[in-house]
């Protein structure tokens, strides 16, 4: 295609190309990649369907012996070929085991030939052919009982804590729609987490499953201690606590916690009223005596471990020498390198109070870590945070709304309206959000949600939030499995309710969407992602399908929020484990080939195979593979609307 932009028109192919480069270059890993047709049997059947279009009038007679002709050949070579298939499946050695028929499977289906397998023989195939095209094993078997159309786009995050760290508790909450596990760094020795660490890989390498990790950094803000022997505790009205900011060599004396600032005594005065986890206990204090303070229950609940302490001064909150500390603290750091030396894919930082600090982590992180990009998710839950919210946004990789925390330092009528705020803000700058925070507090005792808690997360589903988080749900509760699949049930519900009613606003509500880059590269990805969110709306296609290096076109499709499922092509693990927190992409590792109309027609008959699409399946492919995964100058970035074949 040598203009700027071109068209082509067939019953199987239209697409709009920018130029760029006009051909894809090798990466450094140069992959195998799977056999088509040979050369042969392409040049026979090619022969006969130019013979089937004669380019002159003939006569009749003459015009319908040559389409026999040409059917008879075409025909003999399709039965030739898949004779040659069924020949390669049954020659299979035996002492390859699953693998090496594998390999045989993929190069079947790569030559056209799904037909030859037998419906009933199917999760076999799909179990096989993930060891060249790698999908989560949950999304992958929801695809195929229900379609790709009615799978879930809000992704869904689990704290792992007592109540969830077991091989086999993962596990549930794997196969539950668990699409990524948080490490709450406030809780739990670097020992403990790196078990949990290595128990998620396992779980992805030995059971198919495409689980991210989030590591959680505790923040410097005041919390309290362990509570001695117990993982909570229940603060009724009227009781007497001591908080102190003495180190005991023994146990902790009764209804006795520890606070982790030095100066809380000083900043604190008789009547203030100190709340915990962000409003989940309430207490006042009576008096002060050297570095204990006596304080009484006025509003009872669940004290929690490390739980975020503020306090208020006739109805104003109380910041102190508190809002001097530094946001990473010295634990903060140590926990960042036990992060980066893990691998983990995200890091969360804690009461972000100017843009400053993950600039500067960045650097950091980069620097320790420049073979892996971990993601940084800035916490959202301060006065400082809201003052400087798009900024902090803006050089971030996503933000938490932490709603418990926020809502102990604004009024609480104000959260809704912040949170939806937050969520909109990130999706303008195209960073994922996370909703956090109390989503199904009363599920940590009981086996239900409250029916309030159903409808506050409906409302972060309808805000269109890329995730929902559970904190003390999964970690600590009686019911984490339980839990998840109220949410799972939820935001799968409530998704199908909204793409009803929002199909007629979703051209006007993509072209609200701000530009982000002033770079034309960039902004020619920004219209080519809402033109396919645009068409895939009008044309009501069955899938996007988008290949990329880095993810970056993936995450502005996310960004347009289409109602068709989005599949994700990259050929790095690392860019696949971070697609998982974006809302709507199904993300698949695929070794890519350096011929994109190859590795397009591959997807399609591997999708085939696994009953995620099928024939006449109308998809639009999306692309930003280039020859350097570093820059975007030069590439070529196309879309192109497609009948599977």
């Amino acid at each position: 295609m040598a203009t700027a932009c071109g068209l082509s028109s067939s019953s199987s192919l239209r697409s709009v190309a920018f130029s760029g480069l006009r051909r894809f270059s090798r990466a450094a890993n140069a992959p195998r990649v799977a056999r088509f047709p040979s050369s042969a049997s392409r040049g026979v059947v090619c022969a006969a369907r130019r013979r089937r279009s004669p380019s002159n009038s003939r006569a009749a007679a003459e015009g319908s012996s040559a389409l026999e002709i040409a059917d008879q050949v075409e025909q003999q070579a399709e039965q030739a070929e898949q004779q040659e298939q069924q020949n390669q499946l049954e020659e299979a050695p035996q002492e390859q085991g699953e693998q090496g028929q594998a390999d045989v499977i993929v190069e079947a289906v790569a030559n056209g030939g799904a037909n030859v397998f037998a419906s009933e023989d199917m999760d076999i195939h799909l179990h096989l052919l993930q060891s060249d095209m790698e999908v989560d094993a949950v999304v992958a078997a929801d695809m195929k009982e229900n379609g790709s159309r009615s799978t879930r786009r809000t992704k869904l995050i689990c704290t792992v804590g007592p109540a969830s760290c077991s091989f086999k508790q993962l596990e549930a909450l794997a196969s539950g729609g668990m699409n990524v596990a948080r490490l709450n760094m406030c809780h739990g020795t670097h020992e403990w987490h790196r078990d949990v660490v290595e128990k998620v890989r396992r779980l992805n390498a030995e059971k198919g499953y495409s689980i991210a990790i989030m590591m959680d950094t505790e923040g410097s803000e005041i919390h309290l201690g362990d509570l001695p022997g117990d993982s909570s505790v229940k603060a009724e009205d009227g009781d007497l606590w001591t908080f102190t900011v003495r180190q005991f060599p023994g146990p902790l004396p009764p209804q006795t916690v520890q606070l982790n600032y030095d100066g809380f005594v000083d900043d604190i005065t008789v009547g203030d009223e100190v709340v915990a986890d962000g409003g989940m206990v309430r207490f006042q204090v009576l008096r002060k005596i050297g570095p204990d303070v006596t304080v009484r229950v006025i509003d009872p609940g669940l004290i929690l471990p490390r739980a975020n302490v503020t306090f208020f001064r006739d109805g104003k909150l109380v910041r102190g020498r508190n809002s001097m500390l530094p946001t990473i603290s010295s634990k903060d750091w140590i926990d960042v390198d036990f992060g980066i030396s893990m691998g983990v894919d995200f890091i969360a930082i804690s009461f972000v109070k100017s843009p400053d600090v993950i600039t500067h982590l960045r650097s950091y992180i980069n620097a320790r870590s420049p073979d892996r990009y971990i993601g940084l998710i800035s916490k959202i839950e301060s006065c400082e945070s809201i003052v400087r919210l798009e900024e902090i946004i803006a050089v971030s990789d996503g933000a938490m709304v932490a709603r418990g925390d926020l809502g102990a330092q604004i009024p609480l009528e104000e959260v809704p309206s912040v949170q939806q705020d937050i969520v909109q803000i990130c999706r303008d700058l195209n960073k994922p959000v996370i909703v956090a925070s109390q989503l199904l507090e009363s599920m940590i005792e009981f086996p239900t949600p409250t029916r309030a808690e159903v409808a506050d997360t409906a409302e972060a589903v309808r805000q269109r939030a890329d995730a929902l988080m559970l904190s003390g749900e999964s970690a600590i509760g009686q019911f984490p499995e339980k839990a998840l699949a109220v949410l799972r049930t939820v935001a799968t519900r409530i998704e199908g309710f909204s793409r009803a009613e929002r199909s007629r606003e979703q051209e006007a509500d993509i072209a609200l969407l701000p530009e982000l880059s002033d770079v034309l590269s960039e902004r020619i990805s920004e219209q080519i992602c809402a033109s396919a969110a645009h068409m895939a709306a009008k044309l009501q296609v069955d899938a996007i399908f988008v290949f990329t290096h880095r993810g970056y076109m993936a995450s502005l499709l996310s960004r347009c929020r289409p109602d068709c499922p989005i599949f994700a092509f990259t050929s790095s693990q690392g860019v696949r484990q971070q697609l998982n927190l974006s809302w709507g992409l199904i993300p698949f590792r695929l070794d890519f080939s350096d011929d994109m109309e190859s590795n397009i027609l591959r997807t399609f008959n591997l999708l085939k195979v696994g009953v995620v699409s099928q024939s006449g399946d109308l998809v639009i492919t999306v692309t930003d593979i280039i020859g350097s995964d570093s820059s975007f100058d030069g590439g070529l970035q196309s879309m192109q609307i497609r009948n599977v074949p």
